[in-house]
């Protein structure tokens, strides 16, 4: 493992900054990840900066940021302007970028931004620059609605994608997001976190225990896209 460091900065959004933090690696790899929390909570949310923590350490380059607007259009709109700022930089080259999102249990998950950047970018010529989509906590449907899913965006994905979802998530049940990812065309994979809820929290385990299996995973198929690219 290595050092990083946080450097604070502010992404122009129309007339307003949307408040980001870069995690930079001693020795950056060759790619990055930009993560964004759930509803009612900011770029420090615990499981973010524990994640970011874990990668950073590890080589990737994190770009975490804060976005309260409740619109979906809105939110989608500052997740794109997101990525457009970190391809553009002059200071990070990337070869390409993972895009991730914790969900909290809204009627209408921020998570949902990535989902819907990866979407859109996927119909336009910045799609090569998207390796990659993380769902954490993948709100698929509404408590005890499970007849009204929310997977229209992901089989229009075109990049790889990761779950990573508790077994007793009541927002997600097992055999519904098992049945999604059996019908969309793109790589993916679903690591569930047995008797883990919405929030990701086990009865008798401890929350850095829990982030620590999270963590792992995602670095674990972070590596393995990003050694696949290269052979």
């Amino acid at each position: 493992m290595g050092d990083y460091t946080e450097v604070k900065v502010k992404i122009p959004f129309g007339n307003k900054y949307l408040d980001a933090i870069f995690s930079v690696p001693d020795k950056i790899l060759t790619h990055g990840v930009i993560l964004t929390h759930g509803a009612g909570g900011d770029m420090d949310f615990s499981h973010l900066v524990s994640l970011v923590a874990y990668l950073a350490s590890r080589g990737l380059l994190c770009l975490r940021f804060t976005c309260k607007g409740l619109n979906i259009a809105y939110r989608t709109k500052a997740y794109k302007t997101v990525v457009e700022y970190l391809k553009s930089s002059g200071e990070y080259k990337l070869s390409g970028v993972f895009l991730g999102g914790k969900g909290e249990g809204s009627a209408r998950e921020p998570i949902e931004r990535p989902v819907s950047v990866a979407r859109q970018i996927s119909q336009d010529d910045n799609e090569d620059f998207i390796h990659g989509l993380i769902c954490l906590s993948y709100p698929l449907h509404q408590p005890k609605l499970q007849s009204k899913l929310r997977d229209e965006d992901l089989f229009f994905i075109k990049c790889p994608v990761l779950f990573v979802s508790g077994s007793k998530d009541e927002m997600c049940e097992k055999k519904l997001l098992e049945g999604v990812a059996s019908k969309m065309k793109t790589p993916k994979k679903i690591h569930w976190v047995e008797k883990a809820n919405h929030g990701m929290t086990v009865k008798g385990r401890t929350a850095d225990d829990i982030m620590m299996e999270i963590s792992t995973q995602v670095f674990s198929w972070i590596k393995e896209i990003i050694e696949q690219e290269y052979k």
